[in-house]
């Protein structure tokens, strides 16, 4: 669940005040979207990503729906070159 992996990011990070400061954002928002529990802000993913290694697809699977970027698409291409 996205709610989870953003906890998750914010746990590696070591708080809601750290992974503000990350952001560029008060505490307080990152405390509003984590008791929310709905999924974070679309500006907040890739930072969080290159920050604390969780996948952007576990923080917005509706962004960014499959971890493989390619898949069996990009097999065949790869294939034809």
């Amino acid at each position: 669940m996205a709610a989870d992996a953003l906890a998750e990011a914010v746990q590696l990070l070591n708080g809601q005040s750290a992974t503000a400061r990350l952001l560029k954002v008060s505490q307080q928002a990152v405390s509003a979207k984590l008791a929310s529990g709905k999924v974070c802000s679309a500006k907040w993913v890739l930072p969080l990503e290159a920050a604390t290694g969780v996948s952007r697809h576990r923080l917005r699977p509706d962004l960014y729906p499959s971890e493989h970027l390619g898949g069996p698409q990009t097999d065949l291409l790869e294939a034809a070159r």
